[in-house]
């Protein structure tokens, strides 16, 4: 298996296990992941990563409204859209720098 594929789903599993247990510094394990897996996408996926980190950030709460469950759901989502904020730094961290590069 993809070495990359393995940081992903590593992210995967902090991601859920943390939505019902207390992972020390899970949120700084994922963000290093995201960071990590940003690293390699390809340039034709950038905006989707990009989109999809706002949108887990933004709305990943609404999943509260669900009784019960709702609360692991949008613990879990939450914790994607770290995972994937870590990915869009590192593209939007990568563009800067191939921009201004000499």
């Amino acid at each position: 298996m993809n070495p990359v594929k393995l940081l992903g789903w590593a992210g995967f599993l902090v991601a859920v296990v943390g939505a019902f247990t207390e992972i020390p510094y899970g949120g700084a394990i994922l963000v290093v992941l995201g960071l990590a897996v940003g690293f390699t996408i390809a340039g034709e996926d950038h905006v989707r990563v990009l989109v999809t980190a706002l949108v887990l950030g933004t709305l990943s709460g609404v999943l509260n409204e669900i009784p019960q469950l709702g609360g692991y759901l949008a613990k879990i989502f939450s914790a994607f859209g770290t995972l994937t904020a870590g990915a869009a730094l590192m593209i939007i961290s990568r563009n800067v720098y191939n921009r201004f590069k000499p």
